[in-house]
C-alpha cells in the first residue's frame, strides 16, 4: 500500500540558508527542508558570481535534490531596478523548485515587490525588522516575511520578542503571509520559537547538523547497526 503524501502547507517548513551546493547535496536529501534560501552574501562565501545566469543554475540544481522553492534575492539601486532582477530571477525557475524572488523590507523594496506580485511572481520580503514591515509585508500579499532573529540582538534588541510579535500582527490580520525566521545561530534558538508557535525557519549547515544529532542516537544507531550483523 502507497503512503499518503505529506500535506506541506500545515506543519513545520524548514529551509537551508546557504549558497554551498555540497551542503545541498549533504543535507537535502534528509527530506526534512522545504527549500534553500539565498542572499548575495551567501552567494560571495561561497564564491558564486551574483549574477542570474549562476543562480538560474543553482535554482535547477536546488530542485534536483527535492527543494520545493528557492528564495532568490533580486538586487539594483532602487526599485525599478530591483524589480527588473526580481523578474529575471523568477525566470529561472527550472528542475522542480518554485523561486521565490526576496526584496528588502524597503520603501524602494515594497514598490518593487509590488510590481513583481503584479506580474504574478512570488515575494519574501527580507531583512525585516519591526512588526510594522511584516504588517506591511501582508499587506502586499508577500508570500514569506524574514526577520533576522540574530541581527536584531546584535543591536540590542529583543528578538525573540520582536517575532513573536510580528507573528501576532499576523495571526490577528488573518494573513497568509508566513513569517519566515531567519539568522539563527543555534539549533536550541530554532526549537526555542518553534515551541512559542513559529512555524518556518531558514538557518545554516552547523544548525542543521546540530538539530539532526544527538549522541544517544548515534550511540543507539550504531547499537542497531551491531546487532543487525549476521552471526
Amino acid at each position: 500500500m502507497n503512503a499518503m503524501p505529506a500535506d506541506v502547507t500545515k506543519g513545520p517548513r524548514l529551509f537551508l540558508d546557504s549558497a554551498e551546493v555540497s551542503a545541498w547535496e549533504r543535507l537535502l536529501p534528509t527530506g526534512i527542508f522545504h527549500g534553500v534560501t539565498t542572499n548575495p552574501l551567501l552567494l560571495e562565501r561561497a564564491q558564486l558570481a551574483c549574477e542570474v545566469e549562476v543562480l538560474a543554475r543553482l535554482a535547477r540544481r536546488a530542485g534536483e535534490l527535492g527543494a520545493r522553492e528557492i528564495h532568490l534575492q533580486a538586487w539594483g539601486g532602487d526599485a525599478e531596478a530591483l524589480a527588473a532582477t526580481g523578474s529575471r530571477l523568477a525566470q529561472a525557475a527550472g528542475g522542480g523548485a518554485a523561486v521565490l524572488v526576496k526584496v528588502p523590507a524597503t520603501r524602494e523594496g515594497f514598490a518593487a515587490a509590488a510590481r513583481l506580485r503584479d506580474d504574478g511572481v512570488g515575494v519574501t520580503m527580507t531583512a525585516v525588522y519591526a512588526p510594522g514591515q511584516v504588517l506591511a509585508a501582508a499587506a502586499l500579499g508577500a508570500a514569506y516575511a524574514a526577520p533576522y532573529l540574530g541581527r536584531l540582538e546584535d543591536a540590542g534588541r529583543d528578538g525573540a520578542g520582536t517575532l513573536l510579535m510580528m507573528r501576532e500582527v499576523l495571526a490577528g490580520t488573518g494573513a497568509a503571509t508566513r513569517l519566515l525566521a531567519a539568522s539563527l545561530r543555534s539549533a536550541d534558538r530554532v526549537v526555542d520559537l518553534a515551541r512559542a508557535g513559529l512555524d518556518t525557519f531558514t538557518f545554516g549547515p552547523a544548525v542543521a547538523e546540530a538539530l539532526l544529532r544527538d549522541e544517544l542516537a548515534t550511540a543507539a544507531a550504531a547499537e542497531f547497526a551491531r546487532a543487525a550483523q549476521p552471526r
